[in-house]
């Protein structure tokens, strides 16, 4: 059972057999502020709200006047098991419960997920690298239902791709069991549930100086209004800013990269029925050069995109819309007369490109929670439920350690290394 906003003498206990010393002294202190901050509400902010909330009091301080704008709200939302590097594939499976058996303070009315099923496709000079990522995952052992597929069932599987863009050796590999994700029901189940268990969520509260007081062996993070929060542990899960809070706490900086991704939706073919269209998988080119699949009665599509950008409220260019029509429309046999909307989302990234969440060696109490890339909502849960036992002392849970998660890999220190 979790505590709520009440740490008592069994937290305390509990957190003092667990727990680095530091922790089990700062946490004991509980009626002088939270427990744990964390700065930012996004999809992990949350997530990690809501399982912190299990170990003691939380504070968490957005930015904006909404939650998920820049990142969470922008997503192709997509579980696929098959999708990144075999850390956040393991993250990704690790999600996997919550996602279909969520827990109660979570309150959920209606199926997180719901089928979509994935296709990867491949020309003839594409098929190995299509072979080697069959491979990779087959050597996994986390997707059973994995095959590959011939060109005439890649061409069933997906009928609106052209075949002269497959040609006559091509191909694909299906993942069925891949599914669409409710984003926005996800992300408000994380906040309902947090608030439920007490943590208490600040929107338009940007943190403006975020300093350590040694002797009180608490972080303290202003606000531009002059108001001050204060715990013993701070959770840095500010997305694309990052790194703009950790040089606020003078914490070394990681190096953190955003990248604008661009999403383009237009309506589907008025010639297929729409119920056949809903059918249709997400497919994926193997190079990562594109992805489209159906979307609330028409076509959802990216050319890829990866821009290196500086944190901010990101606008589509219009060249990479562009070249998202043009990919669409010599890769397959759909047209884009209209577009009916196009936006552009925030994916940041590490420089070895892995998730870096953790403890700091470097500063007491303060703990990562960043460099998700285009993968924070598929892996959140697991994520959440990580950050938060590592920011309480409590090391990798069970399963995820079971799925070949470690610290080290995702450790900061990695980074400081090379």
């Amino acid at each position: 059972e979790y505590m709520g906003n009440s740490l008592g003498l069994m937290l305390a206990a509990a957190v003092a057999r667990a727990a680095p010393a530091w922790v089990a002294r700062a946490m004991s202190s509980a009626a002088r502020g939270s427990d744990f901050l964390v700065i930012g509400s996004g999809i992990v902010g949350a997530s990690t709200a809501f399982e912190l909330a299990k170990y003691g009091s939380v504070t968490v301080l957005e930015r904006e006047s909404a939650h998920g704008v820049h990142s969470t709200g922008r997503s192709a939302a997509l579980y696929s098991e098959t999708y990144g590097s075999a850390l956040t594939r393991a993250l990704t499976t690790g999600s996997k419960e919550q996602y279909v058996r969520p827990e109660k303070d979570l309150r959920v009315e209606h199926p997180f997920l719901l089928p979509r099923g994935v296709v990867w496709v491949a020309n003839d000079e594409q098929m190995g690298a299509l072979h080697k990522l069959h491979g990779e995952l087959a050597a996994d052992g986390l997707v059973s239902s994995l095959r590959m597929l011939t060109l005439s069932e890649t061409m069933a599987a997906a009928p609106f791709m052209r075949r002269e863009f497959l040609t006559e050796k091509g191909g694909g590999m299906a993942e069925p069991d891949a599914m669409d994700i409710d984003v926005n029901g996800l992300h408000m189940a994380f906040l309902r549930g947090a608030k439920a268990r007490g943590a208490v969520v600040h929107l338009s509260s940007e943190v403006s100086s975020l300093a350590y007081d040694r002797a009180s062996q608490f972080w303290l993070a202003t606000l531009p209004s002059g108001a001050t929060f204060k715990a013993p542990v701070v959770i840095n899960a500010a997305g694309a800013w990052a790194d703009v809070v950790a040089r606020l706490a003078g914490v070394q900086q990681i190096g953190l990269q955003p990248k604008r991704r661009t999403i383009v939706r237009f309506p589907a073919p008025k010639s297929i029925p729409s119920s056949e269209v809903a059918r249709w998988p997400m497919v994926f080119d193997v190079m990562e050069e594109f992805y489209l699949k159906p979307d609330a009665g028409q076509i959802l599509a990216s050319p890829a995109d990866a821009t290196p950008v500086d944190p901010q409220d990101i606008a589509t260019d219009d060249m990479d819309v562009a070249v998202c029509v043009d990919r669409v429309q010599n890769w397959t046999t759909l047209e884009v007369q209209r577009i009916t909307s196009s936006w552009a989302g925030l994916r940041s990234f590490a420089p070895d490109e892995e998730f870096v969440i953790g403890h700091d060696s470097s500063a007491q109490g303060f703990v990562w929670a960043c460099g998700q890339g285009g993968y924070g909502i598929q892996t959140a849960p697991a994520a959440g439920r990580v950050t938060a036992t590592l920011a309480a002392g409590r090391g990798i849970p069970a399963d995820l350690a079971a799925l070949g998660v470690t610290e080290a890999a995702l450790n900061v220190a990695r980074l400081r290394r090379k």
